[in-house]
């Protein structure tokens, strides 16, 4: 019998591990119960959710995005993001801008990571009540919207309100997000002026230089900065949860302070064992599919649970144990495929830089309360990460 999962359930909301560990091993295929929704599957072991993710039979639309009601007209033809589309035409924007978001430039951009990371540190201490400190809005938050706008080119005296966009976007989809969307969109196509009107070493110098032969059109462009406003919003969650589990697995933390070399390869592990993304972007199949016995029909929504997958003791070793000397599979927790995380690379950085620099500022960081969760059934998050420094 195909498990069961349902989304409202505040079991599930408070524990989702549990939940989806005990679906996998019943079945590879899970039944997702959310409201207003028919037929809705997800991919519970990771061989099988890897291979649905690269499969063309199963297909991303725009309908596998919800939008917020309440969108002025004038922003629908920005709203069709590189994320919503598939097959050619996706390849093609992809392949203008892979080169904006290679490992190399991620490397190169690590100075300046550092430099926007101390300064949030600097002022750390400074929000302290109490002797404790929320690391959410006070650092999780704020320095992936700082490095978007660095990277971005975006101007110092516009960066308070971009940070506001920010908190709205990682807030999740309410009454926030719909009215951020115009502010976000117009600040884009600012951005793009000025970097057309004085081109610089940024993000979008890159990409308006990746107008040579194919180009990317004005909306193509304006429509992916302003995405990257979302999608750069990742870092968010997986910092917060990532200090969360170094605190409670002192002995982990206690191995990275010895050899700083192991950073890289523990982000990778941390994203594998606290990702704030819990499931994949829906896909829909393009025909009728069978897995694991069960019958997909063609038209019907499924999902990879990275959740799941990537805690599969089929393909990792003491799966709910983080260990950040482990190596094997890559976790899935940018996707994969053709609709692989772009940002991937400046992410791993990024959460590298924040999280080493973080504990090395602050030697005696330590859990100042309960952790509570933002009650949302698609993202591991925390609602504040109360701590002393």
């Amino acid at each position: 019998m195909t498990p069961e999962i349902d989304l409202t359930d505040v079991t599930v909301l408070t524990d989702p591990f549990t939940a989806y560990d005990q679906a996998r091993e019943a079945s590879a295929l899970a039944k997702l119960v959310i409201p207003g929704f028919g037929p809705f599957w997800a991919l519970t072991r990771y061989r099988e959710a890897r291979a649905m993710l690269a499969d063309p039979r199963f297909e991303v639309r725009s309908e596998s995005f919800l939008r917020p009601p309440g969108i002025p007209e004038h922003c629908l033809e920005y709203m069709r993001t590189m994320a919503e589309q598939d097959g050619p035409q996706h390849l093609r924007l992809r392949r203008l801008v892979a080169p904006a978001f290679t490992p190399k430039r991620a490397a190169q951009l690590r100075p300046r990571l550092a430099a926007l990371t101390d300064r949030l540190l600097d002022e750390l201490p400074g929000h302290a009540e109490d002797g404790v400190v929320d690391l959410v809005p006070h650092f999780a938050r704020p320095l992936p919207m700082d490095v978007i706008c660095e990277l971005a080119g975006i101007a110092e005296a516009d960066r308070p309100r971009w940070r506001e966009y920010g908190a709205a976007v990682a807030g999740g989809m309410g009454p926030d997000f719909a009215a951020a969307i115009p502010a976000i969109i117009e600040g884009a196509k600012e951005a793009v002026a000025r970097s057309r009107a004085e081109p610089g070493d940024d993000l979008i110098g890159d990409l308006v230089h990746a107008q040579d032969g194919d180009r990317l059109t004005d909306t193509e462009l304006v429509t992916l900065v302003w995405h990257l406003v979302l999608a750069g919003q990742t870092p968010v969650n997986l910092i917060a949860n990532a200090v969360e589990a170094l605190l409670r697995h002192p002995e982990q933390l206690e191995l990275l302070r010895a050899d700083p070399g192991l950073w890289p390869g523990a982000v990778e592990e941390l994203m594998r064992f606290c990702s704030p993304q819990l499931l994949t972007t829906p896909r829909f199949a393009r025909e009728d599919v069978e897995i694991d016995g069960q019958l997909i029909r063609a038209g019907e929504r499924v999902t990879a649970a990275m959740v799941a997958a990537d805690r599969d003791p089929r393909v990792f070793g003491d799966a709910d144990r983080l260990d950040v000397t482990r190596t094997g599979p890559a976790q899935l927790g940018f996707s994969h495929g053709p609709h692989f995380c772009l940002g991937a690379s400046i992410a791993r950085v990024e959460t590298e830089v924040a999280l080493s620099a973080l504990f090395g500022r602050f030697p005696d960081l330590a859990l100042a309360g309960d952790v509570p969760r933002a009650p949302d059934g698609g993202t591991w998050r925390p609602a504040k990460l109360p701590l002393t420094l």
